[in-house]
C-alpha cells in the first residue's frame, strides 16, 4: 500500500477516516486506523500513544526533512512508529524487532501492504542489528541491564549507515527523572512493554559510544506535554 492510503482494507473507506487531513497528522490518522484490525486493546494503546506521545511527530517531522530510508526499528513494539513512518512516506522500508512475540504480531498485521517486517527477538541475549540506513532505538535502551543497553548501542551504531535515534530516560533530570522511574518501576508489572529493570545509563555514556562509533551526537527534550524525562539523541554519522 502506497503512502497516503485510508488503511488496510483495499477499495474500502475506513471508518472515521478524514481524507482532508494532511501531513504527519493524516499519517498517524492512518497509521492508527490499521490497528483497527487487531485487538482492542492493541487499538486504543496505539491510538493513545500516537495522540500522546510526543516523539512520533518529532521523528516524522525529522524524516520528513531527510527520508531515513532502509530503517531498523530496534525494540519496536506494537510498530506504530515504523508503520508512521512508511505512511509519511519518511522511509523506504522498516524491519520491527522487538522481544514480545503478541506484539511483534500486532505490528506485521498493522504494517501489511507495506514495505514493513517484523520479527521476534530478545535483544537483551541477541544484540545483532541488521545493516541499514537509520537505527531506531525508541525506550528500550533504559529497560535493559546498563551492560547490556551499551551492547546493543553498539551494535546499532555499528550496522547504521547513516543514522541512529535514540529516545532514552535521563537519569540527570532531578525531580523530573526521579519521577520517571518510580512510575516505570511501578508500571512494571502491567506496562505491555516493561523490561525487567529500569536501568537508565547516563545521557552521556551513550553520547560516548556513538561518538566513538563516528556518529555526531546531538540531544534534545522529548517530553513534550507529559511528566517524563525523556530526551532524543541524534547521532549522525560523519
Amino acid at each position: 500500500m502506497m503512502p497516503g492510503s485510508a488503511g488496510p482494507w483495499p477499495g474500502q473507506a475506513a471508518p472515521g477516516y478524514d481524507p482532508t487531513m494532511t501531513g504527519a497528522t493524516a499519517a498517524l490518522q492512518r497509521t492508527a486506523l490499521r490497528y483497527h484490525c487487531g485487538g482492542r486493546f492493541a487499538r486504543h494503546y496505539v491510538a493513545s500513544k500516537l495522540r500522546t506521545d510526543p516523539v512520533h511527530r518529532t521523528v516524522l517531522a525529522m524524516a520528513a526533512q531527510h527520508p531515513f530510508g532502509a530503517v531498523a526499528d530496534v525494540g519496536c513494539g506494537r510498530g506504530q512508529l515504523g508503520v508512521a513512518l512508511l505512511e509519511a512516506g519518511g522511509a523506504s522500508s522498516v524491519l520491527g524487532l522487538d522481544w514480545a512475540g503478541a506484539s511483534v504480531r500486532d505490528a506485521a498485521r498493522a504494517g501489511a501492504g507495506l514495505a514493513f517486517t517484523a520479527q521476534a527477538q530478545d535483544l537483551a541475549a541477541d544484540p545483532t542489528v541488521p545493516a541499514c540506513d537509520t537505527v531506531l532505538l525508541i525506550d528500550v535502551l533504559y529497560i535493559l541491564r546498563q551492560a547490556q543497553a551499551l551492547t546493543l548501542l553498539a551494535h546499532a551504531a555499528a550496522a547504521a549507515r547513516r543514522l541512529v535515534l535514540v529516545r532514552t530516560l535521563d537519569p540527570g533530570l532531578g525531580l523530573r527523572s526521579r519521577f520517571h522511574m518510580a512510575l516505570e518501576r511501578l508500571g512494571q508489572p502491567i506496562w505491555p512493554h516493561a523490561g525487567a529493570t529500569v536501568d537508565p545509563a547516563p545521557v552521556a555514556t551513550l553520547s560516548h559510544v556513538l561518538r566513538q562509533a563516528g556518529f555526531a551526537v546531538s540531544v534534545a527534550p522529548c517530553w513534550q506535554g507529559t511528566p517524563f524525562a525523556n530526551v532524543l539523541l541524534t547521532a549522525r554519522r560523519l
